[in-house]
């Protein structure tokens, strides 16, 4: 006979594998507007870059003594407003951060309340629809650590960037890039798959 406590949890889990799913999805998809976003900052760089290194004078733009300033401020402009997309997508990704973590830490303090109520057997026993209490609690704290992690760093790069500093603006979407962990993104995916069964059992 199963124990209230553990439907209690169960039903928990359930919520919370619904939450990473619906979420992991949406992750992907803001990470995907940010690429090109990151792309065109990199571009805007080298084009302030090519800009500083001209001598107009030396060319017949001379004649448009104030065209140097102007490119500059069109170029700046366009920089600030791609990183304001960017500052947009972050406070998405922080959005989805919170709603995974406040998902887990809810289903975490439920078992540390059940705890006495549960023995051992109730925690690790597996059926083949459904992992143990203990294997499931452990992959979603895994999947809470890595979105934590990956938006404390992407956020981290963010806030270095600055539309002055052309060599960080310039490397920005190489360091962007060198934050994927697509070892992780396969874990999650794993995860989802081993809970299919559990999820859709009631």
């Amino acid at each position: 006979m199963i124990k209230p406590a553990v439907t209690s949890l169960h039903q928990a889990l359930r919520k919370s594998f619904q939450t990473l799913e619906n979420n992991h999805k949406v992750w992907r998809s803001e990470l995907e507007e940010c690429s090109p976003l990151m792309v065109s900052l990199g571009n805007l760089a080298e084009q302030l870059r090519a800009l500083s290194n001209v001598q107009m004078s030396g060319t017949p733009l001379r004649d448009f003594p104030d065209l140097e300033n102007r490119l500059r401020f069109k170029l700046l402009q366009a920089t600030d407003t791609v990183l304001t997309k960017l500052n947009e997508r972050i406070s998405s990704l922080q959005s989805i951060r919170d709603a995974i973590s406040n998902q887990v830490t809810a289903v975490v303090q439920l078992y540390q309340q059940s705890a006495d109520s549960l023995d051992l057997s109730a925690v690790t026993e597996r059926s083949p629809t459904s992992p143990s209490v203990a294997d499931m609690l452990e992959w979603l704290q895994d999947a809470e650590r890595y979105y934590r992690k990956q938006f404390l760093r992407r956020k981290a790069l963010l806030q270095m960037l600055r539309a002055d500093d052309l060599s960080l603006l310039e490397s920005a979407p190489n360091r962007w890039k060198s934050l994927d962990s697509p070892s992780e993104e396969e874990q999650i995916t794993d995860t989802l798959c081993r809970v299919s069964f559990f999820m859709e059992s009631q």
